[in-house]
């Protein structure tokens, strides 16, 4: 398991969109942080799990004085909120000027969002907005405690400009000088917003022009411009979700990165030494105990615990549903359907 940041160069491509999108459909427990030292979004644009809003003083507020006397792992989830859909996210500061408050305190943070994967009570892996990391930002203390740094671009001229830049500035950076990621070191990705008409092609010229200038970054994948996705991931348009552009397009990117760094990142978590235990909050979800609701079900088949065996005829003691039989490949698609109606987890421009 791993943690995985996502950040912009500069204007508004879609940060956290994506990485709402990404945490959505990601194949494991995941933690989604707001850690934008600019402020989060999702406070004002999600629900929570209760129906009411987000709380903005648990999150990345209230844990900076945790923080402040050492931060196990496991108290991460000591101030996270479930959104309406179950998407558990640690919630954004309120503006930039509360990030003063986790001054000195990003590398704690980023380690133990690294280490949470070796929590023997609720292991996950944490997606982490990062926001915009032009200047001098806090979030990039983050990045060397990463397993992966996903730059988030549009396909306009300027903007992969700014992204093949950055993206050579950051490999050198994390890997003191060389642009080749070494054991230890994250990798630099590049994520495209795109039209799906001609993503592959982009896709296809955005990786050799990386590959051309030596950033030591490559394309990892695209996610649909898709505007209505985005509403209705944010709430505030109904649809099926699980069938937009912006959520078939994130699950082949998950698929994608859990095919080529996937087996690297469990070895490194099995190879990591334990972390010191912390008896989470009563009624906190437990390691390998599913999220009741969690939007990740809603819109990506999740590998279940008792999947569906479409081939094989309904038994006879549960013929629950028979002109309505699971398509195959997406078990538990019927709940999924009833829930699709944009009270998914927050998103983002």
């Amino acid at each position: 398991m791993a943690l995985i940041a996502l950040a912009a160069d500069k204007g508004s491509p879609g940060v956290t969109t994506a990485a709402v999108a990404l945490a959505a459909v990601w194949p494991r427990r995941v933690l989604l942080a707001e850690t934008d030292p600019a402020g989060g979004d999702l406070v004002y644009r999600s629900a929570a799990a209760h129906g009411g809003p987000l709380n903005p003083n648990t999150g990345m507020l209230s844990i900076a004085a945790t923080a402040r006397r050492g931060l196990v792992p496991d108290q991460l989830w000591d101030h996270v909120q479930p959104l309406s859909g179950g998407l558990e996210v640690l919630v954004g500061l309120g503006n930039s000027e509360q990030a003063a408050g986790l001054a000195g305190l990003w590398p704690t943070l980023g380690h133990a969002f690294a280490s949470l994967a070796d929590s023997p009570h609720a292991a996950a892996d944490v997606i982490a907005d990062c926001g915009r990391i032009s200047g001098d930002t806090p979030a990039v203390e983050l990045f060397p405690h990463a397993s992966l740094v996903l730059l988030v671009s549009r396909t306009e001229p300027e903007a992969l400009a700014r992204v093949r830049d950055r993206a050579a500035a950051l490999a050198g950076k994390l890997n003191g000088g060389s642009r080749v990621a070494g054991p230890g070191s994250p990798m630099v990705g590049v994520v495209l917003i795109a039209d799906t008409g001609s993503a592959a092609k982009l896709a296809s010229q955005v990786n050799d022009m990386l590959v051309h200038a030596q950033t030591g970054a490559r394309v990892v994948g695209t996610l649909a411009d898709d505007p209505a996705g985005a509403e209705q991931l944010a709430g505030r348009r109904r649809g099926r979700l699980d069938k937009s552009l912006l959520i078939r397009t994130a699950r082949k990117v998950t698929a994608d990165l859990y095919q080529q760094y996937g087996a690297a990142w469990t070895a490194s978590a099995h190879a990591a030494q334990p972390q010191q235990p912390h008896q989470p909050q009563q009624g906190q979800p437990q390691q390998g105990q599913p999220q009741q609701g969690q939007y990740a079900q809603q819109a990506h088949h999740v590998p279940p615990t008792q999947p569906t065996q479409p081939t094989q005829p309904t038994q006879p003691t549960q013929p629950t549903q028979p002109t309505q039989p699971t398509q195959p490949g997406q078990p538990g698609r019927s709940a999924a359907q009833g829930r699709s109606d944009g009270r998914a987890a927050g998103a983002g421009r």
